[in-house]
């Protein structure tokens, strides 16, 4: 999701930029030659391109309802893609303790990493879910799997959380050297 919004904004970042660029390049040619029409888009064109358009025309009926949808759209995305803090439970009325969901992955990554037989291990965690994709060190990991669940599924419960994760463990295959 966060590469999505950055790629959104990046796209439009790049649209305005071209666009102040183009008018500030139109706006130098015609202080330069103001008797020329214009550089790229004579201003006159525009403007009789622009007057043979209505405000009942479909074509600006359909643009209007494509840029209302992607802004629907836009504001769907930025409203999910917000940093979704991990609520524990509140040690009084008056206090809310949360965790952001990388100091929990952090937490549950460290423990699995210190057992025995792990090469490395990414985890990524959210308020309902904790992934753990282990890499074994050696080719015959044995129970490796199960151990790595039991030491994640007890890390996160150790923790006072309101709403205990659902955890889901991989193991990779061993890279020996």
């Amino acid at each position: 999701m966060r590469l999505l919004i950055r790629l959104l904004t990046a796209l439009l970042g790049l649209i305005i930029a071209v666009g102040g660029a183009w008018l500030a390049v139109e706006c130098a040619w015609a202080m330069i030659r103001p008797a020329s029409g214009g550089l790229i888009i004579a201003p006159g064109a525009v403007v009789t391109a622009l007057n043979d358009i209505t405000w009942q025309a479909t074509p600006v009926r359909l643009t209007a309802g494509g840029l209302v949808l992607l802004g629907l759209v836009l504001l769907a995305l930025v409203a999910r893609s917000g940093d979704k803090d991990v609520r524990l439970h509140d040690p009084a009325p008056e206090v809310t303790v949360t965790t952001d969901s990388r100091s929990l992955a952090r937490l549950v990554s460290h423990q699995v990493r210190d057992q025995d037989g792990v090469a490395g291990a990414a985890v990524t965690a959210g308020g309902k879910r904790v992934k753990v994709k282990a890499t074994p060190r050696y080719a015959d990991s044995g129970d490796l799997r199960g151990r790595l669940t039991e030491t994640a599924e007890r890390a996160v419960q150790d923790l006072p959380l309101r709403r205990t994760p659902k955890v889901l463990v991989s193991v990779g295959n061993a890279k020996e050297r």
